[in-house]
């Protein structure tokens, strides 16, 4: 009876590097364990002997040229699934009588068909960001990797005048997760621009990936950030440097300003959750998406069917009248 791999074949890659010796890991032993191997050999050569160390040595040498492999972390165990059927494979070219060298090379072509059909690990999109999209599982080592990018993305400058407001986007170029996103702000003050976490205090009135501040005055100079999260892990941190310009309102002498911001000053919210009217929604770039157009036009549709059927109503109940 064949036996089928185990979930997750990796701790018996160990076994194999001191079994068969070889100076590296490749995909064969990341996705089969050392017992189906072992029990390939066997079906070829018998349970013990020099023909059993020569079939394993040969199986290993057949894969070589898959150790560097890299794949979507994704398309694991869609890989694993095709290993399995290969050694099922492999069983029956032993049951009837074939040649192990021959049908370890063909095992080895084949699954390289098969790895060159697997979605293609997307590339990483600089400058920062955790991005699990692009996360790929490498044969050499058996283990996933993401993209070597910072969690901290560039400042942004972002200038407004005294008295207007100021909007935040806080978005990035990359895919996230379809669920669990939260997204929550910082201020640091003072005119001051970092990234030190130090600085900053938490802004609560902000919980979307919009916000903004109106108006807009002097002790918002400084930087805001926002941490996007997915399930409390954070995926990106991006930052926003205020910058305020325009003089004080005509007729304020510079101790009155002072007062007036004395006044003003208390422990709290200087930012607030921002939902944009459709018109700022529609300005924003790539707003016009198909699926966009699309409500756009139903909804387009759905007024002038509306209006239409008013009319006729209208129309009716006077001459109706008449």
């Amino acid at each position: 009876m064949v036996r089928l791999a185990p979930a997750s074949a990796v701790p018996c890659a160990m076994v194999a590097l001191s079994v068969f010796g070889a100076p590296t890991w490749a995909c064969l032993f990341c996705f089969t364990s050392y017992s189906e191997r072992l029990l390939v050999c066997q079906t070829f050569v018998g349970m013990e002997g020099p023909k059993l160390k020569k079939c394993e040595e040969a199986f290993t040498a057949a894969f070589k040229h898959l150790r560097d492999t890299e794949i979507n972390y994704d398309e694991r165990s869609h890989l694993h699934d095709s290993f399995t059927q290969m050694t099922h494979s492999l069983q029956e070219v032993a049951t009837a009588k074939g040649s192990f060298e021959v049908a370890f090379l063909e095992a080895a072509d084949q699954m390289q068909k098969v790895i060159t059909q697997l979605k293609e690990v997307p590339a990483c999109i600089p400058p920062c960001g955790l991005q699990e999209v692009a996360r790929r599982f490498r044969c050499h080592g058996c283990y996933s990797t993401v993209c070597e990018l910072p969690l901290d993305c560039p400042v942004q400058d972002v200038t407004a005048k005294r008295g207007d407001q100021a909007m935040f986007s806080c978005t990035v170029n990359f895919q996230l997760p379809k669920e669990e996103i939260t997204y929550s702000w910082k201020f640091a003050g003072g005119g001051v621009r970092t990234q030190d976490l130090a600085f900053f205090r938490e802004m609560r009135q902000a919980h979307g990936y919009l916000a903004r501040i109106r108006p807009v005055q002097p002790t918002h100079h400084g930087t805001f950030s926002c941490v996007i999260s997915h399930d409390q892990r954070p995926l990106a941190r991006l930052y926003f440097f205020l910058n305020v310009t325009g003089p004080p309102p005509r007729g304020e002498t510079e101790l009155q300003v002072l007062f007036r911001e004395v006044l003003r000053w208390a422990p709290r919210e200087t930012i607030e959750h921002w939902r944009p009217s459709l018109g700022e929604l529609l300005a924003k770039p790539g707003a016009l998406t198909l699926s966009n157009q699309c409500l756009l036009a139903a909804a387009a549709a759905f007024a002038s069917a509306g209006v239409t059927l008013l009319a006729w109503m209208f129309f009716r109940w006077y001459f109706r009248g008449n």
